[in-house]
């Protein structure tokens, strides 16, 4: 399926723009870097759409973060205000204060939650909006925390595959190293597509196009879809008929 990266990035700009214009103007855009592609091709395209003052780079590590290079290589590249804050204390404090022992998947999902509330201090102390950097491909299988990186102010990138990001992230211009970076949640010590169990180049071609040709990883996909779809939707509220 072809795909107009150069419109869809020009649009994509511009759609930032009109976010900020409507909802928030003169506000800087809060992005948290991981060092991955997606971090930084939202954060270069919130560069373009109000330039480098405007945004601010908050970088998370949790202790010690193997690829925290990479986070600082977008920032240096893109030469934004950027914020490096530590969040194993905060981590370390809410494990050891816990009654009970923390299931593994709270574990997991305890990072990504404390780094959403970081990035909102941070917004708030900034006059800022915080950019949700998930993409379409990991938001269809639910590859998200709820109440962490699922969230946001406003999201440049959501409908937007894997391949269609690296489309975009090369014609930007960032390095390759960031770009074609192989995709891990940096918390289990394992790939996305370890975990995921199928290649992005599956999922992307099946959300595009609804052709996949091997039927295990069908099944992997659509259950997950089933299952995390409430992640991407409005929370349930109850209505009274008065």
């Amino acid at each position: 399926m072809y795909f107009n990266a150069e419109k869809v990035k020009n649009d994509c700009v511009q759609w930032i723009r009109d976010f900020f214009e409507n909802n928030g103007k003169g506000c800087n855009a809060v992005v948290g870097i991981s060092g991955g592609k997606d971090s930084s091709i939202v954060a270069a395209l919130c560069v373009e759409a109000l330039g480098r003052d405007r945004v601010i780079g908050v970088l998370m590590p949790n202790g010690e973060q193997s690829d925290i290079d990479k986070a600082k290589l977008l920032v240096d590249f893109l030469n934004i205000k950027h914020y490096i804050i530590n969040i194993k204390d905060a981590y370390d404090g809410l494990v050891k204060s816990m009654p009970f022992e923390l299931s593994e998947q709270s574990i997991t999902n305890l990072p990504p939650r404390i780094r959403m509330s970081t990035l909102y201090a941070v917004s708030q102390s900034h006059n800022g909006r915080v950019a949700n950097t998930c993409n379409l491909s990991e938001d269809w299988v639910g590859y998200s925390t709820r109440y962490g990186d699922s969230v946001g102010d406003f999201s440049p990138c959501s409908n937007i595959t894997v391949d269609e990001m690296k489309q975009i992230g090369r014609l930007i211009g960032l390095p390759d190293e960031l770009v074609d970076k192989v995709p891990s949640d940096g918390l289990c010590g394992k790939t996305d597509e370890e975990k995921l169990g199928f290649t992005y180049a599956e999922l992307d071609r099946y959300i595009r196009t609804g052709e996949i040709d091997n039927p295990e990883s069908k099944a992997k996909i659509d259950r997950l879809h089933k299952m995390n779809l409430f992640k991407l939707e409005v929370m349930p509220s109850f209505k009274p008929e008065l």
